[in-house]
């Protein structure tokens, strides 16, 4: 699950050496990085920033903590270089930071100028509105998407923005330089297998027969487990029914709520997401794949005597 740091800086009174420091801050990255940009920030409008992900949140941390980062830090302290902000963290998979907002933008060919004059003129629409702290915009990456985002003090002040005429009315330029609308997304997956993403203000949900499909998979091979191994032990050990059913129901739901059920959702992210997984073919492609799974458990039970509870009373 990658996590990606973006790190925000105050523009110096002497720009001298501030775009090599930029550079020197993201290549003091290393272990785990899986890519790293600096914000577009020719445009005086948009916040100066650096964004590394990293394949897990332990590496980021690592390196947010570390002495290389560090380092570079304190030269950029002295020659005036400082941070803006606190380091805002976004996990895949999980909502950014309270009052912030992640946009993806799929940028026509030729017209990222356009897009980055559309993206300064909707700042600055944005700077007249309460709490209004800044708006970061980073180039492609491997996904091929422009990313900006976009911070308030907090949740509720950006709320008010994303509903904000001021906003719909500026909003035209910005998607003439796009392909396709853009999406501002924050997702969190449930443990029980729900993806709830903000699209534009409004909230999409994965569709209730996913997460049912997904947890009748992960829940099935629970049940016949605890038949075969837990329930003769209680017995053994003169539970009452009533006490036997409680206790296997708390080892079956710990086990969905905190292991199975985040490792499921995890390799199903994308047929979960209520945008990314919403065309009829991935819909298709991912409720087989569990169907499968389905038919692989049932082969599993049927033909493994050792497995079969039934046959252990």
């Amino acid at each position: 699950m990658t996590a990606t740091a973006i790190t925000v800086l105050h523009r110096p009174v002497s720009p001298e050496g501030f775009e090599q420091w930029l550079e020197a801050l993201r290549a003091s990255a290393a272990d785990g990085v899986v890519e790293s940009a600096v914000s577009a920030h020719a445009d005086e409008r948009l916040d100066c920033a650096v964004a590394v992900t990293f394949g897990t949140e332990s590496q980021l941390d690592a390196w947010l903590d570390g002495a290389d980062r560090a380092s570079v830090l304190r030269d950029g302290a002295l020659r005036g270089f400082h941070r803006a902000a606190t380091d805002l963290v976004v996990v895949e998979g999980g909502a950014p930071p309270s009052g912030a907002a992640v946009f993806r933008h799929p940028v026509a060919p030729g017209r990222e100028a356009a897009f980055a004059r559309a993206q300064g003129d909707l700042t600055e629409v944005s700077s007249a509105f309460a709490g209004y702290e800044g708006t970061a915009v980073f180039p492609p990456g491997p996904s091929g998407e422009w990313t900006s985002m976009i911070r308030f003090r907090t949740e509720r002040l950006l709320s008010a923005w994303l509903q904000s005429s001021e906003r719909s009315a500026s909003l035209p330029s910005l998607r003439s330089t796009l392909t396709r609308e853009f999406s501002v997304s924050a997702s969190e997956t449930t443990p029980f297998g729900t993806t709830v993403r903000i699209e534009d203000g409004r909230a999409e949900l994965t569709p209730s027969w996913k997460s049912a499909m997904l947890v009748l998979l992960v829940l099935y091979p629970i049940v016949m487990l605890l038949s075969r191994f837990l329930s003769p032990e209680l017995r053994d050990l003169g539970a009452a029914p009533w006490l036997a059913t409680w206790l296997g129901l708390v080892v079956s739901v710990s086990a969905l709520q905190w292991v199975l059920m985040p490792f499921a959702a995890r390799r199903m992210r994308r047929w979960l997401d209520p945008v990314d997984g919403a065309s009829p073919a991935v819909s298709l492609r991912g409720a087989a794949a569990v169907v499968a799974g389905y038919a692989l458990t049932f082969a599993v039970f049927d033909n493994v005597t050792w497995l079969q509870f039934w046959d252990h009373h």
